[in-house]
């Protein structure tokens, strides 16, 4: 019996050996977005001024454990979380809010389960006890094709020399953790916010950009989220990897460059 001619062995060898080399960069893909980083692009202004329109982050998924919302196609479809640890004040995660199917969003985690958050007069309170909040002078931000001076009902904004100046403010959080907020009214629209026990499991987050942000002041009925149950936490936002102002065009590469901002890369959110 003659055996099979040697091309077409060597042919289905070769075909086989590219099929394992893609089933195996498909596997260990699977196995870097899912169970270690993954990216997450930011589409709004409403962290202004920590992220920016146009900023690309890596977004940890181990530091809290692992939910159904970790995994692509959010399969396989765990229950709950798995080995799970609790956020902290301060953090920036990405999440799932309940009522947006499909879409991830960020916020900054302000009171864990059993905490109280209260806001008033634009001013947050934790546990009965107001966040220090330290006036700063106006932030200059820059404006350009993805981040135009966008300005909420009421407020107005100076513009100087391509930048939009903000109203900013320290905050800092029990323990010393610190960021930069935006107030641009007095009598925002969740300037008072009556006070909340944070049920178990789940987390109160609000934006940094906190005139533009439908954080957890609002009801998701209102557009808002609500309190954010911990199972849709997607993971903890490390660092910024790249950033770009909006003027690239996808068919010209030389313009991803001139339009990288490469000061923001690096920009971590440990504290």
């Amino acid at each position: 019996m003659l055996g099979k001619p040697k091309q077409a062995v060597e042919g289905k060898s070769e075909r086989w050996g590219l099929l394992r080399l893609i089933l195996t960069f498909a596997a260990v893909a699977w196995v870097v977005r899912s169970l270690i980083f993954a990216p997450f692009s930011i589409p709004s202004g409403s962290m202004l001024p920590t992220l920016l329109i146009g900023d690309y982050v890596l977004v940890a998924k181990w530091p809290y454990g692992y939910s159904r919302f970790s995994f692509p196609f959010q399969f396989p479809p765990i229950e709950g979380r798995v080995l799970s640890n609790l956020p902290e004040r301060g953090d920036v995660v990405v999440f799932r809010p309940p009522a947006a199917e499909g879409q991830d969003f960020v916020k900054r985690v302000i009171a864990l389960p059993g905490d109280t958050i209260e806001v008033r007069g634009g001013a947050a309170l934790l546990n009965g006890q107001p966040l220090q909040r330290q006036p700063l002078q106006p932030l200059a931000m820059p404006v350009s094709a993805n981040s135009p001076c966008r300005v909420v009902p009421g407020a107005s904004l100076a513009g100087s020399s391509g930048r939009c100046l903000y109203p900013a403010f320290r905050e800092t959080l029990p323990g010393g953790r610190s960021y930069i907020v935006l107030d641009q009214v007095a009598d925002g629209p969740a300037d008072d916010f009556p006070s909340v026990r944070v049920p178990e499991g789940h987390l109160f987050l609000m934006g940094d950009n906190r005139d533009d942000s439908l954080d957890s002041r609002f009801a998701p009925v209102e557009g808002g989220i609500g309190f954010v149950p911990l199972a849709n936490i997607v993971g903890r936002s490390t660092a910024i990897f790249w950033s770009t102002d909006g003027s690239a065009n996808y068919f010209l590469p030389w313009t991803w460059f001139t339009a990288l901002r490469g000061s923001r890369i690096g920009t971590s959110f440990s504290g």
